[in-house]
């Protein structure tokens, strides 16, 4: 569908829970967060109906997030439903994980009809992973990127949040990685979000960083309309890096996405409280639901301009 700003909106993310096994410094508060209703939760029914609306209105990508989605029970039913949309014009089913489960889950998901996985990793250190995740363990990720090659979810993409003072004195090991591997390594800028918006004041680092660090990287075609990442690569590297510059660069005027969280709110924009309640909405009229969404999507966010203040739900409760 196209919105009132010319953009071809056919991009849908899912996140189908709030909670997670990880508590990452950006994404929630230290204590964690307060465990919703079950009836405040949508039921997977109800994510698979919106996925098929979605797919009748043009939509061509689905990601499914959470939190953590592998955390929700009966998540292989839900990503086997809506893989069968692939019959109606669904050309994409992704998931985006922390890789803490993938060795668990990586095959079932491929097998259930998933196109590929994200894997959330801010660090190749055991210790400072811990430190950010508070509590999490670098080799369970590992062994899951493992399992994810194996499985076949290509392409696989790492997502690394740039923190300075954190994690920058990590980038080229970050970026050596696509030297014999297949795989995109995508830096993220820090995005004020939430209860966490105040944490990352003094941590923020533009990705301009990440090439003034790594000079020898190639920039490659910009693919334009629905693409968030600069893509570059090393010489001869056999995988790509990937920079989304949403403060320093942003991509609004080719955002194609909207989100659903998993109390049922529609967000046209990650980065505004304007939010939809499916609870407005009959089960009859997902469709209606969908396209008010998407009338609703602003012009551009407005993190950059003075007065701003940042939206209230923590990352684990959108998706990302």
């Amino acid at each position: 569908m196209i919105d009132g700003y010319g953009r071809d909106i056919n991009y849908l993310r899912l996140s189908v829970t709030d909670l997670c096994n990880l508590k990452c410094c950006y994404c929630m508060p230290a204590k964690g967060i307060a465990k919703k209703e079950h009836s405040q939760i949508l039921r997977l029914e109800t994510f698979e109906r919106i996925a098929r609306e979605a797919v009748g209105l043009g939509f061509t990508k689905i990601r499914v997030t959470g939190g953590e989605p592998l955390v929700r029970r009966g998540i292989l039913e839900l990503i086997k439903g809506i893989a069968s949309l692939k019959k109606q014009g669904l050309k994409e089913l992704t998931l985006t994980t922390n890789g803490v489960l993938l060795s668990k889950y990586a095959e079932d998901l491929k097998r259930a009809g998933l196109t590929r996985v994200n894997i959330s990793l801010d660090s190749l250190d055991p210790v400072k992973y811990k430190e950010i995740t508070r509590g999490g363990d670098l080799q369970k990720v590992l062994e899951g990127i493992k399992a994810a090659q194996e499985a076949k979810l290509f392409p696989l993409k790492l997502n690394v949040v740039l923190v300075e003072g954190f994690n920058d004195d990590e980038i080229e090991t970050f970026v050596n990685l696509t030297l014999e591997n297949e795989l995109d390594v995508r830096f993220i800028e820090l995005m004020p979000l939430g209860e966490a918006s105040a944490w990352d004041r003094g941590h923020f680092l533009p990705n301009s960083e990440v090439l003034a660090r790594v000079p020898n990287l190639i920039p490659l075609p910009f693919k334009g309309h629905g693409s968030v990442a600069r893509m570059y690569k090393l010489p001869n590297s056999k995988g790509k890096v990937g920079l989304i510059s949403p403060l320093s660069s942003h991509f609004c005027n080719y955002c194609n996405r909207i989100r659903i969280t998993a109390d049922g709110k529609l967000k046209p924009c990650l980065h505004s409280d304007v939010e939809l309640d499916i609870r407005d909405y009959a089960l009859n009229n997902l469709g209606k639901f969908l396209e008010d969404g998407i009338n609703a999507k602003p012009n551009k966010h407005s993190i950059r301009t003075s007065g701003y203040i940042p939206i209230a739900r923590n990352m684990n409760e959108i998706g990302g």
